[in-house]
């Protein structure tokens, strides 16, 4: 009989994207939670134990198997290796604003950023980082954004509670104020 955390090693060594504890523990009919995650703190202990290259990393609500992040330098040099294409310094604020505000519509991002944002939405849309989750109540009822569970993938992140404590960011982006009627902040009624 196969141990049940080789059963694991080999979905997780198979698969491109995490894999929660009730999906791995289907794999086998003796498995259930409890057993995957008896089989990842084994896995754990035997990759810390012969110093391997690689573990399992907790990601995106699942468990992902991973190259140990000191190990990115002497990746970073092959090109055969695949890397997460950069986002631009634009992308990456109009992201932390979505991530820590979400749901949030367009205006309000371009309220924050003091710039359009329509182009960097759709760059982010069209990776997978954000999708459209509602409408709002505003005007012409405004698309409202949100992260998906690629960006927590793509960041690392288990959920959106890893991300650091808005106490500890800039103020534009722990304060949660309502953007002003422009005909308003103008003076006009």
């Amino acid at each position: 009989m196969i141990r049940a955390s080789r059963v694991i090693e080999a979905l997780l060594f198979a698969s491109e994207s995490p894999l929660a504890p009730a999906d791995l523990a289907r794999a086998d009919e003796e498995l259930d939670e409890e057993g995957v995650e008896a089989a990842i703190a084994e896995l754990r202990a035997e990759y810390d134990r012969e110093g391997r290259a690689f573990t399992v990393f907790e990601v995106g609500g699942g468990y992902q198997l991973l190259t140990r992040p000191e190990f990115a330098p002497v990746l970073e040099r092959f090109d055969s290796v695949p890397t997460a294409q950069r986002l631009s310094g634009p992308a990456l604020e109009t992201l932390a604003i979505l991530a820590y505000r979400q749901p949030v519509g367009r205006a309000e991002v371009e309220e924050i950023r003091g710039v359009g944002a329509g182009g960097v939405l759709k760059t982010l849309q069209e990776r997978g980082l954000i999708e459209v989750v509602g409408r709002g109540e505003g005007l012409g009822r405004p698309l409202l954004y949100g992260t998906t569970q690629f960006f927590l993938e793509h960041f690392g992140f288990r959920s959106l509670a890893d991300l650091p404590r808005s106490e500890e960011l800039p103020v534009v982006l722990a304060r949660r104020e309502p953007i002003e009627d422009s005909n308003e902040a103008a003076g006009i009624r």
